[in-house]
């Protein structure tokens, strides 16, 4: 029983703190991608949590354009942008002081590194 009991409480302070975690995701993240062929663009997130859900905006040269179909998954991620007819993957992982996100779109696949906007 008493082992039951502490099986118990560990995994219920592993969810909260997980959740606590998580949380702090919300706000704005910025960072920037380079191409293959060298080209920088600038990339911010708007990312709003509710519960399992990943909502928010990314900046985009179209504007501000919605995150879809957002889910988290413990620390993990993924959503996709869509700017047109192009629907850009998103998955990463929230390491606390950064975001590491990979951005695939026709065929083509990058990682970046994401700070918190000041």
């Amino acid at each position: 029983m008493k082992k039951a009991l502490l099986t118990l409480a560990l995994v219920t302070t592993c969810i909260v703190a997980c959740f606590a975690a998580i949380t702090n995701f919300a706000g704005k993240w910025e960072g920037k991608l380079e191409t293959e062929t060298g080209d920088v663009y600038p990339l911010l997130y708007n990312f709003q949590v509710d519960g399992d859900k990943l909502s928010g905006t990314a900046k985009t040269p179209k504007g501000d354009m919605p995150i879809e179909d957002g889910k988290i998954t413990g620390n993990d991620f993924k959503f996709t942008v869509s700017i047109e007819d192009i629907h850009i993957a998103h998955t990463g992982k929230f390491y606390g002081d950064s975001v590491g996100v990979d951005i695939e779109a026709n065929g083509t696949k990058a990682h970046t590194t994401l700070k918190r906007a000041q």
